[in-house]
């Protein structure tokens, strides 16, 4: 309860309070930051996928500098040879002012990391996106089936149909790209689960449906039941390791992050970066509150 408390009005304090805790979590605010962490994780034998933070933005403006932003940052991860993708979160091009312009400016943002034959993974938001980045997904795929792919949350009950319905864009030659989580947006109790050992339940089922019918998984998941799980789904269907691969946050539980790499298994990790970083971490508290003890204790060691 007092971790509850604590997470529920710290997004209230000053933000370079909020800094302590948060720069354990995102590569820092500037490009350079995300290319330096990239690097680093790189050399450790991980892939990436980077993200620039903000989302559900409020004017068009906004969304044609964000789209600028990614073009750069293609071009930069390019020529610094970092092995990693790319993250676009649709509400961050206008995804819920003109759901065309923001098609127009993912477009863009796929194209350019297409003709580096790379790949762009479309971010899942709350439940009043959820259809409209199905849509956006399946635009962008087909045009470019093999350059863009989609998250997908286990909580939400409505998941597995939806892996059901997209089996269409799933073939041997080109098969779909998923990357399964748990979800963090505070949904109601009449679409989402809620109970911690039924998500677990429906992300196992979700994730047996994915390699049953060789769709390219991203199983990520810092949750070691799940990452258990996954390994005896990887056995069962002796899933090769080109089909699949793990992936994290940067900063959370590195010790059971190195565990997977060093058992053989690839692995990528989030690298979020950018100005925006506020809204980023508060999520990330009131997705775990029991980093709120850890910010207070931050902030009385380290000052």
């Amino acid at each position: 309860m007092f971790n509850k408390f604590i997470a529920s009005i710290l997004p209230y304090f000053p933000k370079k309070f909020i800094w302590i805790f948060s720069r354990a979590y995102i590569s820092g605010v500037t490009m350079e930051d995300a290319m330096r962490v990239s690097k680093e994780l790189n050399s450790r034998g991980m892939k990436v996928t980077l993200d620039v933070l903000g989302e559900f933005i409020k004017s068009l403006d906004e969304a044609e500098e964000n789209k600028q932003e990614y073009l750069d940052l293609i071009e930069v991860t390019e020529k610094n040879g970092i092995n990693g993708n790319y993250s676009l979160k649709p509400t961050s091009f206008g995804l819920l002012i003109d759901k065309e312009r923001c098609y127009s400016h993912m477009r863009e943002i796929v194209a350019k990391a297409a003709s580096y034959n790379n790949f762009c993974r479309i971010d899942m938001e709350d439940s009043k996106c959820t259809d409209l980045e199905i849509e956006l997904y399946r635009r962008l795929h087909a045009e470019f089936p093999q350059n863009v792919g989609l998250v997908l949350q286990a909580y939400m009950k409505r998941t597995l149909n939806d892996l059901e319905n997209m089996l269409d864009m799933n073939t041997p030659d080109i098969p779909a790209n998923y990357r399964l989580c748990k979800g963090i947006y505070v949904e109601p109790a009449e679409i989402a689960y809620k109970k911690y050992e039924e998500i677990n339940d429906h992300y196992l089922e979700d994730l047996e449906f994915m390699f049953r019918n060789r769709i390219y998984a991203g199983i990520a998941t810092h949750d070691r039941p799940l990452i258990e799980g996954a390994y005896e789904l990887i056995r069962k269907y002796n899933v090769p390791k080109d089909m699949y691969e793990f992936q994290m946050l940067y900063g959370v539980t590195p010790k059971l992050r190195q565990s997977i790499v060093d058992a053989g298994h690839v692995m990528r990790v989030y690298v979020p970066f950018g100005e925006k970083w506020f809204g980023y971490s508060t999520r990330r508290l009131k997705e775990n509150p029991k980093m709120a003890s850890h910010i207070i204790k931050a902030i009385f060691y380290k000052g």
